[in-house]
């Protein structure tokens, strides 16, 4: 081979690595995680830094990487046919488009691209800064392919400048670290203490509230000595007092004060008006956001509040305890009574009191019954037969069995729910 035939193959195999550095450049920059190269930026990071700026011009980037990665391939592939054509003739053609196909294909897209989305913030890190400089070099052709481009774009009719995408910010959120858990990179506890926060600003506080049937209460009229000993014997530090009917409320009677009552009056509960030191009752509407009433118990500094319909009749009560185990979880303290609630059965079958909200019994078995139309088990069955049930009923939807087991008047007390296809549920739940 003559010297020129070297220095055409040098030219060459230079096309071939820009062509790897374009592609895997464009699959590294395109695929990486935004949230990542953001933190990394503000722990310092510069070439996080330059990569975000690449992601914010995303559309002079991919022209700058296509328009590379395109010029190099054809002067690749033209060097090489007249490389060929000198060396075997006509049938160069044929052997060269075969070569450079193979070499173009296999070791300047399919070898970059692989390697480069299986490790896209490292190779986006690698590869910024040379790129950031090729964009600078063709800012005045890419400018000029741009507004080709747009121009072709306005014609036929397509809106630019909007993204159009087909979830909101909070369920892509949701989808990601739902995606994560699957491929155990989250775990379970924690994928639901971010649900459970992106939940707060779609849940209302009727979602949440304790309803008035299981609320404890005192009578205020009742003798001192009685709701002394009710105080001691509950769980509760706040207790709600009412007068002529437990939903007229008068006031939250709280432990402490009336601790403190009882030390001031030298430990005579004669002496002792709980209507004197109980708390102002806050009332707030059933339908308030849950996000907008945790803001109001951090500007009121309470953790308390009673719930009322539109009518303004009582519905319940809730807490803060409510409303941050939404987040976290149940809370327990030494102080919880043992509620039993949800009760796996050795055959796969769950028996559920039928107070137990959907949400905390699709956190626990890791289910995804609906929650939308309904807060608790009983009131989803209510709703999906459309009556109310008798003892012994069976009913079967969204690929589960409910079984009546007990009743009380007009309320469903306690279901037996059995998974259709225990498989298939968990998959879809998970």
């Amino acid at each position: 081979m003559t010297k020129e035939d070297w220095l055409t193959l040098g030219a060459i195999l230079i096309c071939l690595l820009l062509s790897f550095l374009f592609a895997g450049s464009e699959t590294a920059l395109t695929t990486s995680s935004r949230a990542a190269m953001l933190r990394l930026a503000e722990d310092g990071n510069r070439q996080a830094g330059v990569v975000n700026k690449l992601l914010a011009m995303r559309e002079r980037m991919i022209g700058a990487l296509l328009v590379g990665n395109n010029a190099v391939n054809i002067i690749a592939s033209t060097l090489a046919t007249g490389l060929f054509l000198a060396w075997w003739g006509d049938i160069g053609v044929f052997y060269a488009t075969v070569v450079m196909t193979v070499l173009v294909v296999v070791f300047a897209e399919v070898l970059p691209k692989t390697a480069a989305i299986n490790a896209p913030d490292r190779v986006a890190l690698l590869v910024a800064r040379p790129i950031s400089w090729f964009i600078r070099l063709l800012v005045p052709v890419l400018v000029t392919i741009e507004a080709l481009v747009r121009l072709i774009l306005r014609v036929s009719g397509m809106r630019l400048g909007e993204t159009q995408s087909m979830v909101s910010p909070h369920e892509e959120i949701r989808g990601t670290v739902d995606l994560l858990h699957r491929e155990g990179g989250v775990d379970k506890h924690d994928r639901d203490m971010v649900g459970g926060l992106l939940d707060l600003r779609d849940l209302e506080v009727a979602d949440v509230m304790v309803h008035r049937t299981a609320m404890m209460t005192l009578n205020a009229d009742d003798p001192t000595e009685e709701i002394v000993r009710a105080m001691l014997a509950s769980e509760y530090t706040r207790v709600p007092l009412w007068r002529e009917s437990p939903e007229n409320i008068i006031g939250i009677l709280h432990a402490k004060d009336l601790l403190r009552a009882i030390r001031d009056a030298e430990d005579d509960l004669s002496k002792v008006d709980v209507t004197v030191i109980a708390l102002p009752s806050w009332f707030v509407p059933n339908f308030r956001p849950l996000i907008e009433q945790l803001k109001a118990f951090r500007r009121r500094k309470t953790h308390f509040a009673l719930v009322v319909d539109e009518y303004g009749d009582l519905m319940g009560m809730v807490t803060l305890e409510d409303i941050l185990e939404e987040i976290v979880g149940d809370i327990s303290d030494e102080q919880d009574m043992p509620v039993p609630g949800v009760r796996p059965q050795p055959d796969g079958s769950v028996n559920v009191d039928g107070a137990v909200p959907v949400r905390d019994l699709n956190r626990v078995m890791d289910w995804n019954l609906p929650d939308n139309e309904a807060t608790t088990i009983a009131g989803l069955v209510i709703h999906e037969a459309r009556s109310i049930p008798e003892v012994g009923q069976s009913f079967t939807f969204h690929g589960f069995r409910f079984r009546v087991q007990r009743k009380h008047r007009n309320r469903i007390m306690a279901l037996r729910i059995t998974p259709l296809v225990p498989k298939a549920a968990a998959a879809r739940a998970g």
